[in-house]
C-alpha cells in the first residue's frame, strides 16, 4: 500500500477516531509524532493541533496516511 499526503485536518479526525493526540518527543530536536490522549509516557509532550502543524510547516514535513495508519515524513 502506498502512503499519501494528508492535511492536519483529516490527519486529526483520525487521530480523533483512534483517540490519539499530537506529540513532541523530550530530548530531541522536537520530533513529532502521535500518541494515545493522556498516554503517560513522561518523553512525549502532547501538543496542541496548532503548534504541530505550525512545526510541521517550519520542518517542511507532510503527514502520510495509509489504511488509517498515520506517518510524519518529509514533503
Amino acid at each position: 500500500m502506498s502512503m499519501k499526503p494528508i492535511d492536519v485536518e483529516k490527519a486529526k479526525k483520525i487521530a480523533n477516531e483512534k483517540n490519539l493526540v499530537p506529540a513532541m518527543v523530550d530530548k530531541t530536536d522536537g520530533i513529532l509524532q502521535f500518541t494515545k490522549k493522556g498516554g503517560g509516557n513522561e518523553r512525549l509532550k502532547e501538543i496542541t493541533w496548532d503548534e504541530f502543524k505550525s512545526k510541521l510547516e517550519q520542518r517542511n514535513l507532510a503527514i502520510y496516511e495509509s489504511s488509517g495508519w498515520m506517518k510524519i515524513m518529509g514533503k
